[in-house]
């Protein structure tokens, strides 16, 4: 008899919303990670799970550290899609950022940030698509109080979408997404978010029920600012 395996019991693993930060030679990068999980408390120890295709992957293993920045959860969808959406590699995600070099001279976003840790990298496991980095903590910091991001309040309140990059990804989590009668929602195709008149988009400023046709012509997506021209009607 074969082992029947129910994706979405997935979903009911609880994870947070962190930006995992290093960099190669001058070059400063960053990515979205919700794998995060401190392993041992004496030394402080915390394991992160990185694609081995994001650019992220080859910083790391080139400086043999990185930081990890706790998301605050009034992070914007913005802050979320540059770090979730694009390539380092032929992208500067750090422009216009906010952030500062630790101790080990490691880049540490900084902005909506509830605090940070910065780590020296002292093993690696391979996991198939995947390496768990496990780091010793050097350097850790509160910034400000708040409530942090969990993955649960970014899909459910923010209604984000998770990269296929994600060691969480699941292939039909947009099938979820259901038609509304008299209430037709749009989905970008270049990141899988979608617009629902009836929510609007609201960190944007644009009201609930304002149609998709009446977006200004210059709405972008609110996670990797795409244009209204990359939306297919759902």
């Amino acid at each position: 008899m074969g082992t029947k395996i129910n994706s979405r019991v997935f979903h009911k693993i609880s994870y947070g919303l962190y930006i995992i930060a290093s960099q190669k030679g001058e070059k400063v990068n960053g990515q979205i990670c919700n794998t995060v999980i401190q392993v041992t408390s004496s030394p402080p120890m915390v394991a992160v799970a990185i694609n081995k295709q994001n650019f992220t992957h080859e910083c790391i293993s080139n400086s043999d550290s990185f930081s990890i920045s706790i998301l605050s959860q009034d992070a914007p969808l913005s802050l979320i899609g540059n770090f979730g959406f694009k390539c380092g590699r032929d992208y500067d995600k750090c422009k216009d950022i906010n952030y500062r070099k630790g101790s080990m001279g490691t880049p540490i976003i900084i902005e909506h940030a509830l605090g940070y840790l910065e780590l020296k990298l002292v093993q690696r496991m391979d996991v198939g698509t995947h390496t768990i980095f496990v780091g010793e903590v050097i350097e850790a910091e509160l910034i400000e109080d708040g409530e942090p991001m969990t993955y649960s309040y970014y899909h459910q309140i923010k209604r984000g979408k998770t990269p296929e990059s994600a060691p969480t990804f699941i292939k039909d989590e947009k099938k979820d997404e259901k038609h509304k009668e008299n209430n037709i929602s749009y989905r970008c195709t270049v990141c899988g978010y979608v617009y629902e008149p009836g929510k609007g988009d609201p960190e944007s400023g644009v009201a609930p029920g304002t149609s998709f046709a009446d977006l200004p012509a210059d709405w972008v997506c609110p996670i990797c600012g795409a244009g209204k021209d990359k939306f297919e009607k759902l």
